[in-house]
């Protein structure tokens, strides 16, 4: 009777699921919004505990400046904080916190690239980016207990076996989301910085730096969260003349900053 059941469960979870990214592109998202929101405060409240914040007058100036142009442009109150790292990396957690490293103001050359980055990461929360990861490992998890749970390997290769498709779950379905969610925040955050009115074309500049920064370091496309830099490129110059196009509504509506 349940494996009769099962899949009627199943297909009724996954339909209840259902949600649509600021792109379009079809997500899977079952997790209640404000528990996510909560998880990301309580991150971002550690975070601020355990890492040493910047105090750096210039530093903290810039990075406000650039996302409170940004954030005008999808609304709310955001919280901006420079944390002393060395590591080029900036985040923006649910419940609108945003963190940049001292490290990626040291590698970026002007107000835009840091848009970009700024942007980027906005772009994550705004797609809900943190609950599909959740709701995706949370299924996952559940689905091969439930499969095992039927199958019952109790032979040394019916082990084998099942821990192979948890790695082929890996491999196969989360990280490549991962990517999809990575190429789709960059497509988000070069709308919301040509938007804010920061010269789009300045992300290209900023993956180019990216990819010299890691010094072929980066692993392979299909081993990482994370597209190729070469990737990203290619889809953001893809993308660029609709970009520019908001960039230049943006310009004749008086948005030119000078966060720099």
């Amino acid at each position: 009777m349940f494996s009769k059941l099962f899949p009627i469960v199943l297909i009724t979870c996954l339909l209840s699921a259902c949600a649509t990214s600021p792109t379009g592109r079809s997500q899977f998202i079952f997790m209640p919004e404000t528990q996510i929101d909560q998880m990301g405060l309580q991150a971002f409240d550690t975070l601020k505990k355990d890492k040493k914040v910047s105090y750096n007058g210039q530093y903290n100036q810039t990075t406000t400046c650039i996302a409170n142009a940004i954030t005008q442009v999808v609304g709310g109150s955001w919280e901006v904080v420079v944390f002393e790292d060395n590591s080029p990396n900036a985040f923006a957690l649910p419940g609108n916190k945003i963190g940049v490293h001292t490290g990626m103001l040291q590698l970026v050359d002007n107000q835009e690239q840091l848009a970009a980055v700024i942007g980027h990461e906005i772009g994550h929360v705004l797609a809900k980016h943190s609950n599909e990861r959740a709701s995706q490992e949370m299924a996952m998890s559940q689905g091969l207990n439930v499969l095992q749970a039927l199958t019952m390997p109790t032979s040394a290769l019916g082990q084998l076996g099942f821990g192979m498709l948890g790695v082929g779950a890996q491999y196969g379905v989360l990280m490549p989301f991962s990517r999809t969610q990575e190429s789709e925040a960059d497509i988000i955050g070069v709308d919301l910085m040509a938007k804010a009115g920061f010269d789009p074309k300045n992300s290209i500049t900023l993956w180019q730096k990216m990819e010299q920064a890691t010094q072929g370091k980066q692993p392979v496309e299909f081993m990482s969260t994370h597209p190729a830099h070469a990737t990203r490129i290619q889809n953001l110059e893809q993308h660029m003349p609709q970009a520019m196009a908001l960039y230049q509504q943006a310009q004749a509506m008086g948005k030119q900053p000078h966060c720099i």
